[in-house]
């Protein structure tokens, strides 16, 4: 079986542990699932930052009205892509990462109406340019089916840690490039796939708003990884993207959680009487995210239950 090449430095194995406690922490606080508004944010945020690394100018407002199937101003082609890519990580959670029929259902789906390759293997030579340099010329066509059944082979059996596998398959996805244009976008949805098989929580965070802002690094550690003929250095740069995503998500979920405890307690003051229907209509949480929330609350002291469910109300502290 065809094994990459790559070395686990002791930095790539301090990342690991860090992003593992981080996903811990993160997968009990929320349950593996953010709460709905969060995860939309989060999509959308993947998929406005995917395609701007693909030079498409459509901007996160943009991209939430095209969501919310409003008329959006721009490019048609743009829209497109922004249509497509929507439609293609609604499936996230249906995919197998192994299957190449699966890779190539997502590929169609990206790519509707932008090539006529759409669901295919290129069947031509492909290079990557840097302006009119070009910085990596891809294997020949005939070689990609092979290479292509190689890498799913070795990243569904190999025992390397996911956080490692994932990076490894990211890179040597865009060394191929299978594809005769969404590359790029769909080695970094392939990889957050991969990701979920380790921890569903990888679903909803957006690493590519990381990767988006470190955009020339993301080259350039491509670039290192082609010259030293191993993905080491890429691996590196994507474990670092990783855990400043995971870093970023933590964040948003306890100013999200702060708000939601906030509007609570403001419903309960303004009505005793309030249900936990009427506090998920309020909040926009989950009958769960809502017992969660009361929970925390009376375990701090700000509420209590006086009577019972029915006929009871709610008590806030000054």
């Amino acid at each position: 079986m065809y094994v990459p090449p790559f070395t686990v430095t002791d930095e790539i194995t301090s990342l690991i542990a860090d992003i593992a406690e981080k996903v811990g922490h993160l997968s009990a606080t929320t349950e593996n699932l953010p709460a709905p508004h969060l995860r939309k944010e989060n999509r959308i945020k993947t998929i406005q930052s995917s395609l701007a690394i693909e030079n498409n100018s459509l901007s996160v407002e943009q991209v939430t009205a095209i969501l919310e199937g409003k008329r959006v101003l721009g490019p048609p082609n743009e829209i497109q892509e922004v249509k497509n890519a929507i439609e293609a990580y609604e499936l996230l959670l249906e995919l197998n990462p192994y299957k190449e029929k699966d890779l190539l259902k997502a590929h169609k789906l990206m790519m509707t109406d932008l090539v006529k390759e759409n669901g295919r293997y290129r069947q031509g030579g492909v290079g990557v340019f840097d302006g009119e340099k070009c910085i990596h010329m891809a294997p020949p066509a005939q070689r990609v089916p092979l290479l292509m059944a190689d890498l799913l082979e070795w990243v569904k059996k190999t025992k390397v840690h996911p956080l490692v596998s994932s990076c490894v398959f990211h890179y040597e996805f865009e060394f191929i490039h299978p594809f005769a244009d969404g590359n790029g976008r769909m080695g970094r949805m392939w990889q957050t796939l991969l990701l979920m098989q380790w921890k569903p929580i990888f679903a909803w965070i957006p690493v590519e708003t990381i990767v988006k802002e470190h955009q020339h690094d993301y080259y350039a550690a491509i670039a290192k990884s082609d010259s030293e003929a191993n993905s080491t250095a890429f691996i590196t740069f994507m474990l670092q993207c990783l855990m400043q995503a995971l870093q970023e998500t933590e964040e948003s979920n306890q100013k999200s959680n702060q708000k939601s405890n906030q509007k609570i307690l403001a419903a309960m003051r303004k009505n005793p009487l309030i249900t936990i229907r009427e506090l998920q209509d309020e909040t926009g949480l989950s009958e769960s995210g809502v017992k969660k929330v009361i929970r925390k609350l009376r375990n701090d002291g700000q509420i209590r239950r006086v009577g019972g469910t029915k006929g009871g109300h709610w008590e806030c502290s000054v």
